[in-house]
């Protein structure tokens, strides 16, 4: 069976990639499906009456759950993609889809899931993390039946849902893996980088508060800009692109790229990061916490010292920082699993279930 991935190849986890490729399925094949929330409450009191979260399975529903949370502009399907599904999903691999039930849900605003370009555009309800990790519970317990997780693993915007889960579910769960995140508030660069790609957005004069006839002819250029910013790797791009010419085509290559963003989605999926903010409830976490990142993402530099100051009120926490070569992808790193596989699986063995 083939099915169709959004996002990170080796390549294109250099910048966001909105790119659309097909490759053979893992086995067993993933099967999707629509869990619909009525009357759905978002931390604004607006309400949604019917909220549609779109999800994938892998494995039978008897075996050990897991659940895996994809990134800003991502989808379930992310988790498709050979560097990740390949790694991990196959026969012996950490999480064997025939000895796992791995749930791969598309957050509000995303993927198959309830978003502004579905018609109500900018009077769809503004959403936060806090919402989508509501929304996310509710799947897994009302819509699949499962009241206990092995593992929640979360990458970039996932791995910020990640740190929610832990503290708004701490007994819901064995394993907690927040990877390319950390646990304070969104605040430096990270958030002024994304406050610019906002703007550009919002002050873009075809916008008209939500309600324009065209895609908007910035939107290409911002998001290909944001993603060469944040993302890809100072060594990788040096090596991917040794010259002026090859520069150039990787350039022109992340603007086509973009070129099918919807801008009110984009503008949501981006301000919902805006109150994010861990820190204060982090001894709530129960889970024991293999936090993953790479040393040189560019959204959350090591330097900055934030994750070991985190994880030292966490008794049942340590951090595996891969470290940075002309091999890995910055912010993209972890969407490679064969840079963390190992620590993944001595996790899974050596933490007893509960």
């Amino acid at each position: 069976m083939r099915f169709a991935r959004l996002g990170a190849t080796v390549m294109a986890a250099l910048a966001l990639s909105i790119a659309t490729a097909v490759r053979a399925g893992p086995d067993p094949a993933p099967r999707p499906g629509d869990f619909v929330i009525h009357d759905f409450r978002f931390h604004t009191g607006q309400v949604l009456p019917a909220l549609r979260i779109h999800y994938q399975t892998l494995g039978e529903p008897g075996s050990t759950p897991v659940l895996l949370l994809h990134g800003t502009a991502g989808s379930g399907s992310n988790f498709l993609a050979p560097g990740f599904a390949g790694e991990l999903f196959g026969p012996g691999q950490p999480l064997d889809a025939r000895t796992h039930y791995i749930i791969l849900p598309d957050a509000i605003g995303a993927g198959g899931s309830s978003k502004p370009s579905d018609g109500l555009r900018t009077a769809f309800p503004a959403y936060d993390y806090s919402d989508m990790v509501r929304a996310q519970f509710e799947l897994v317990t009302q819509g699949l039946g499962v009241h206990h997780l092995r593992l929640v693993l979360g990458n970039s915007m996932g791995g910020m849902h990640a740190w929610l889960w832990g503290e708004q579910h701490p007994d819901f769960m064995d394993l907690l893996v927040p990877m390319a995140s950390q646990p304070s508030a969104m605040s430096g660069r990270n958030w002024m980088l994304r406050r610019l790609l906002i703007e550009s957005i919002r002050r873009d004069p075809d916008w008209n508060q939500g309600h324009y006839r065209a895609p908007l002819r910035g939107l290409p250029l911002a998001a290909a800009w944001f993603g060469v910013a944040t993302s890809g790797g100072t060594l990788a791009y040096q090596q991917a692109a040794p010259t002026r010419a090859a520069a150039d085509r990787l350039v022109d290559e992340r603007l086509q790229a973009a070129a099918e963003v919807d801008a009110n989605d984009f503008l949501y999926q981006w301000e919902a990061s805006g109150d994010y903010d861990p820190a204060p409830d982090l001894e709530r976490i129960r889970a024991r916490v293999l936090a993953i990142n790479s040393a040189d993402d560019e959204r959350n530099p090591p330097e900055l010292g934030v994750m070991e100051r985190a994880l030292a009120r966490l008794p049942d926490a340590r951090l595996y920082l891969i470290p940075a070569s002309a091999d890995t992808r910055g912010h993209g790193t972890t969407a490679l699993a064969r840079f963390w596989q190992a620590p993944l699986r001595d996790l899974l063995q050596g933490e007893p279930r509960r």
